[in-house]
């Protein structure tokens, strides 16, 4: 551990608690870490207006953020408007998959990202789900330029419904990530966390063996299996916890923090 130089950190359930709240303790842990040297970098299936407001929160004014599950990766800058410059984004059509999943789903509500303001949606989403503005559009809207993200939201269905339907429809040039039960997220195909932090590895001149990565999430578990210690949350699903090395404490119990910890040690 005491060789890592790049730690990857999810955000919602791993840093932050579900009512979003990051522990003192939590900030203490990221900000030795820096202070020592290492690169912290938020991975976050959030937004990039949402996911540099979490670095700026943690005290990281430089270094990388990667967003939307990999799809755009910023570059912190306390110069730059918003204190941050956009370094990498991919993006795909999102018409064939909102087309389709609205014929399967025609009570859901769709968003598609509207990089750095906030979502275009088909109906306001409930309050703190989303972050940033919402602009209500027409589905041909939604579907009319390229998108990094794209969001589903169908109370009614299940996990295990959203993988079924996703297969069924032949989803297949995008990736998804599905997260609580009424939640699916679409990004551009082959993108994951695990690629944009490849590609800032590079750039930061770290060895493959000197990273350690952070999660809870189904949309962790490339980055996980990435990271030459990959450490999953304690009330992660087994799908996760079986992607990792070894599993930390819960969100209750802050286990991100004994991580934290043990990277200087």
């Amino acid at each position: 551990m005491s060789r890592t130089r790049l730690v990857a950190l999810d955000v919602d359930g791993t840093l932050m608690s579900y009512d979003g709240v990051i522990s003192a303790e939590v900030r203490q842990g990221v900000a030795a870490l820096v202070e020592a040297g290492v690169h912290v970098v938020v991975a976050t299936g959030r937004a990039v207006h949402s996911a540099t407001r979490v670095a700026a929160d943690l005290g990281l004014t430089t270094g990388y953020v990667v967003a939307s599950n990999g799809a755009v990766t910023a570059r912190l800058d306390p110069d730059e408007p918003g204190g941050y410059a956009l370094v990498r984004t991919v993006t795909f059509d999102p018409g064939p998959a909102l087309r389709t999943l609205a014929l399967e789903l025609p009570d859901a509500l769709f968003a598609v990202e509207d990089l750095g303001v906030g979502f275009l949606v088909s109906q306001p989403f409930p309050p703190n789900e989303l972050t940033g503005e919402q602009t209500v559009a027409t589905l041909d809207e939604l579907a009319a330029a390229p998108a990094t993200r794209v969001v589903v939201r169908a109370p009614d269905s299940t996990p295990e419904e959203f993988h079924a339907l996703v297969e069924r429809v032949g989803l297949r040039e995008v990736t998804y990530a599905v997260g609580w039960s009424a939640w699916l997220d679409l990004t551009p195909g082959g993108v994951t966390k695990a690629s944009a932090l490849e590609d800032v590895r590079r750039e930061l001149g770290v060895e493959p063996y000197e990273t350690l990565a952070l999660g809870d999430g189904e949309n962790d578990v490339e980055m996980l299996r990435w990271a030459a210690c990959g450490v999953a949350m304690g009330h992660a699903s087994d799908v996760v916890r079986s992607a990792a090395d070894e599993v930390t404490g819960t969100i209750e119990d802050d286990g991100a923090v004994e991580v934290l910890r043990r990277v200087l040690r």
